[in-house]
């Protein structure tokens, strides 16, 4: 099949077939199809959209471009959790082990931190001797034995998706729903999940910016679910500030930590509650919500969830003492106060500028494959709704190097609003989409 022919199909609106979609993948995978037709191709699709059944054909085209990971090896049902990204985001940190304590095996793959979003990889690294890189053999073996493991994707995990995604962002094409959804489920169902539970973000630090364009990005990804055989459900949270108070490697496995104790702060775990419970559903341990969030404060309140964090770090090598003394983890040798200027109460946090400046300080990467200091990065000591007086201290910048403070301080200084009113209580959670339906909150 030519790739001219596909191309004008699309931009003139006609639906795809099965075969013409995976002719075209296999091409630009293999190098026959170049850029400049890919490039076309993805900008009729940004104008002329896919359906439901082109949008799983893609999914799958892509997924099997590389390695399929078969977990069947692992006992019961897989579940995995995936976060469209935010600032401040360690929920896996938590959920992963909480999850695990309750009886479901939760076989992760993270990835790398790129831009103001961090990577989970990158904050397990902050323990030292934690490996990443785990062979398949390892990987099955740990779901197995100790219930939970999260290990770095493969080298040839769902190439063609490594090369769209590159393209996207250099033509304009990223903002596509059916493109966005099936980057992500193509590198879901290559893992080998039986099932996956979405954490789609919405809001000034997330991907989606909008309630509306979030929801038609969970349909669209629950729908690829039912399309080829996988349970897929979604959340949509808040992301308009960040998410906990700390945001940078350490800090956030600290705050992790933290949670797991029974004394992190709500949001973080208010979150985990309610995409564990989705977990636990699907993985068949609990028969509904009520039950699964019983089940999880249990874990909870018991330390049972921290308990098998220390066995998945032992189990990939990291030294559990820095679970047992988070004070040992990489600290910053100085912390700078941003204070308030004005009295009154915080109406918003501008979560992306919490964000770049915790990567200006070099909590995160701003190319590829850049190294980062697992020490550095922001607190927030107030957050929306909380009321300040002149002089208070608004959040702390964790530094190392005095290169770029002075911005990072000015980014963080504007990220806070204060004005004289307390603002309205914004919802963590504005609905969630399953198999069954869409359920919208707000």
């Amino acid at each position: 099949m030519r790739a001219y022919d596909i191309i004008y199909r699309k931009r003139m609106g006609k639906e795809l077939t099965t075969e013409e979609i995976r002719s075209l993948i296999a091409g630009y995978v293999s190098g026959e199809v170049p850029d400049y037709q890919m490039s076309a191709w993805a900008m009729a699709v940004c104008f002329q959209g896919m359906t439901a059944r082109e949008t799983a054909d893609l999914t799958m085209a892509m997924a099997e471009s590389g390695d399929m990971i078969d977990l069947s090896a692992i006992r019961g049902r897989k579940v995995d959790k995936h976060s469209t990204g935010g600032v401040g985001d360690k929920v896996s940190l938590v959920l992963v082990p909480l999850v695990a304590a309750c009886g479901a095996p939760v076989a992760k793959m993270s990835g790398r931190g790129l831009g103001h979003t961090g990577g989970t990889i990158d904050k397990l690294e902050s323990i030292p001797g934690f490996r990443v890189e785990l062979t398949k053999e390892e990987f099955v073996d740990q779901v197995n034995r100790v219930g939970c493991a999260v290990a770095g994707q493969t080298g040839n995990l769902v190439p063609a998706d490594k090369k769209l995604y590159a393209l996207r962002d250099v033509t304009a094409t990223v903002d596509s729903i059916p493109l966005i959804a099936s980057s992500i489920m193509s590198k879901k169902i290559a893992g080998g999940a039986d099932a996956v539970v979405l954490d789609v973000k919405v809001g000034s630090g997330a991907f989606m910016k909008n309630l509306d364009d979030a929801f038609r990005l969970a349909e669209t990804m629950v729908a690829i679910g039912r399309q080829v055989g996988r349970e897929v459900a979604a959340i949509i949270s808040d992301m308009d500030q960040p998410l906990g108070h700390a945001v940078g490697n350490a800090l956030e496995v600290a705050e992790a930590i933290e949670t797991l104790r029974g004394f992190g702060p709500k949001d973080l775990e208010e979150i985990c509650l309610r995409l564990g419970a989705q977990m636990l559903r699907l993985a068949g341990v609990a028969a509904d919500e009520a039950e699964a969030r019983q089940q999880l404060l249990r874990a909870l309140r018991s330390g049972r969830g921290l308990n098998k964090l220390i066995e998945m770090v032992e189990a990939q090598g990291g030294d559990s003492t820095y679970i047992r003394q988070p004070v040992k983890l990489p600290r910053a040798r100085r912390v700078v106060p941003v204070v308030a200027s004005e009295g009154g109460f915080v109406q918003s946090i501008e979560a992306l500028e919490v964000g770049v400046a915790a990567m200006m300080l070099g909590a995160g990467r701003e190319t590829k494959g850049a190294p980062i200091d697992l020490g550095v990065g922001v607190v927030l000591r107030k957050k929306v709704g909380e009321a300040v007086a002149p002089g208070d201290v608004l959040a702390e910048l964790h530094v190392n190097s005095e290169a770029r403070l002075a911005e990072a301080q000015a980014r963080l200084q504007g990220a806070y609003r204060i004005g004289p009113e307390k603002p309205a209580e914004r919802p963590l959670v504005y609905g969630m989409v399953t198999a069954a339906g869409t359920e919208r909150w707000v």
